[in-house]
């Protein structure tokens, strides 16, 4: 059984350049002719699944975040009354 899912709709998308392993891209290739997909769909969802499950790197990305927005509502407040 696969563990990404076919994709259902395409969703608004940007341009990465990567360089693989060869196996790596291989492997990449064959995963996505298995599910029926394009091996970009392929590294977006296995990006996604590793974000959801390393705890280490969402709590460090929701402190980080957080530190982001407050800058940035600071930012914006002294821009709206200068």
């Amino acid at each position: 059984m696969a563990l990404l899912k076919t994709p259902s709709k395409q969703p608004k998308t940007t341009t990465l350049q990567v360089r693989l392993q060869e196996g790596v891209r291989r492997n990449l290739d064959n995963y996505a002719a298995f599910i029926d997909a394009s091996p970009s769909y392929v590294v977006s969802e296995a990006l996604k699944l590793l974000f959801k499950k390393d705890a280490d790197f969402r709590s460090w990305a929701d402190r980080n975040t957080r530190h982001q927005d407050q800058d940035q509502s600071k930012g914006e407040v002294l821009t709206k009354t200068a």
